[in-house]
């Protein structure tokens, strides 16, 4: 029982006396500056990244022109497979076909939320 009471009382101290307040600063030391404020950026490091971001965007759509493509090409294909079945046949190929299509689809639509 003793043990307990020691141990709390030290637990007690520590936290009143070492740690202090949660999440208060130090007045010795005053805040660092950010290295990343806009008072302190580089003009070529500000030029490199927004050429950066152009050509990634460039990228990025020459890549949605590419899958919207082969998006029509496999729809195409899908009319020319169901054209080919009947009422009482679905092929395999028709179900794989889709589900193709539907992940392509999803990827375009990510691709174009990123713009």
């Amino acid at each position: 029982m003793a043990s307990r009471t020691v141990v709390a009382l030290i637990i007690g101290v520590v936290l009143t006396i070492g740690l202090g307040p949660a999440g208060a600063q130090n007045p010795r030391f005053p805040p660092m500056p950010q290295p990343d404020s806009p008072s302190h950026e580089d003009p070529g490091k500000s030029k490199l990244e927004r050429d950066m971001a152009k050509k990634a965007s460039q990228e990025r759509q020459a890549a949605l022109k590419r899958d919207t493509d082969r998006l029509f090409k496999m729809a195409t294909e899908l009319k020319d497979y169901v054209d080919k079945t009947n009422e009482n046949v679905l092929s395999l190929e028709v179900v794989k076909k889709a589900e193709e299509i539907e992940k392509l689809a999803h990827s375009v639509k990510e691709k174009m939320k990123a713009n």
